[in-house]
């Protein structure tokens, strides 16, 4: 990860996170690139698909079952909530969702790579605003994530089109790779980013809530679908080990603490890329630029809570 500053180009700091953690790897992926390689292998696993289909409300029960918006009802002994930030089961646990939003907003996008991207993470940051790039798709792509401080509200949501001009009016002041990034954008999404708090209550009558239905959090560390892939497989886990109700107890109580930390950590790091041009920022700036020289691996250690944690390695 390379930390910029946005406005004139110049590094901040490097971060070698492939140091981070046991494994020494850290890898980018296009969601959907990563969506095929697990419909491949449920596929083979005899797992059917039923796409194209929307569920209108959930019931908890001995034999939990959701309906439909087309009328039908389906039973199974567990029904998992994979459903997003707009979940339609986390109300029936939880009560309405008290969502805050943070006065932020981001925009999505994906370019062709113009050939001087390294297979690194770019942060190019400014005042009230950040940018994010790094090559997808085996470099093919470059993704974009933009993100400002305004007062503006936004509705929270992955599909939202914007004009791609209102995403370059906010980053008129960046320069070099990032002005460039941005001058080729063509398409892209605006999306609210709004704070909620980690569900109390995540399984319930043979319900459970998986990823951000259960714990939805901001993209300041990048982990909201590596979240709701360790949550899949420790309850997976959990389901192979008990009963059912035992099984998805000890699913939210292995997760619980883990996820809150990450959404916790997660809301703490956006104004770390945000500071305007100053004493604070000069010194923020200095002090990354002296310790990812001096003393690297202690930055890096830093992350092992978040990159060397590894859910597959329980007993």
């Amino acid at each position: 990860v390379v930390l910029q500053n946005g406005e004139n180009g110049r590094t901040v700091a490097r971060l070698d996170l492939a140091k981070a953690g046991p494994e020494g790897r850290y890898l980018f992926a296009h969601r959907a690139g990563l969506i095929e390689v697990l419909a491949d292998a449920a596929r083979r696993a005899n797992v059917t698909f039923d796409l194209g289909r929307q569920v209108a409300s959930v019931r908890p029960g001995a034999l939990p079952q959701i309906q439909m918006t087309d009328g039908t009802i389906r039973r199974a002994e567990v029904v998992v909530a994979a459903d997003g930030i707009h979940s339609v089961a986390r109300p029936v646990l939880n009560g309405a969702d008290t969502a805050r939003f943070t006065g932020q907003v981001a925009w999505r996008a994906t370019v062709a790579d113009p050939g001087d991207h390294p297979p690194e993470v770019h942060v190019h940051m400014g005042a009230g605003r950040h940018l994010v790039s790094y090559p997808i798709k085996g470099g093919a792509l470059i993704n974009l994530v933009a993100v400002e401080e305004r007062d503006r509200w936004a509705a929270e949501g992955w599909t939202h089109a914007d004009d791609p001009a209102h995403l370059r009016e906010a980053f008129a002041g960046f320069t070099g790779r990032a002005a460039d990034l941005l001058s080729a954008v063509e398409k892209v999404t605006l999306w609210g980013l709004h704070s909620h708090p980690v569900a109390a209550q995540w399984q319930q009558g043979g319900v459970a809530l998986l990823g951000d239905a259960a714990h939805p959090t901001l993209p300041f560390l990048a982990q909201g679908a590596n979240m709701a892939l360790e949550d899949a497989w420790v309850l997976a886990d959990c389901l192979t080990r008990q009963e059912r109700d035992t099984a998805l107890r000890q699913y939210q109580a292995r997760r619980a603490d883990r996820v809150a930390r990450v959404v916790q950590a997660a809301e703490r790091n956006a104004w770390r890329y945000h500071l305007a041009p100053g004493p604070l920022r000069w010194g923020a700036h200095a002090a990354l630029r002296i310790a990812s020289r001096a003393a690297p691996g202690r930055m890096t250690g830093a992350f092992d809570w978040l990159y060397a944690h590894d859910v597959t390695r329980r007993g």
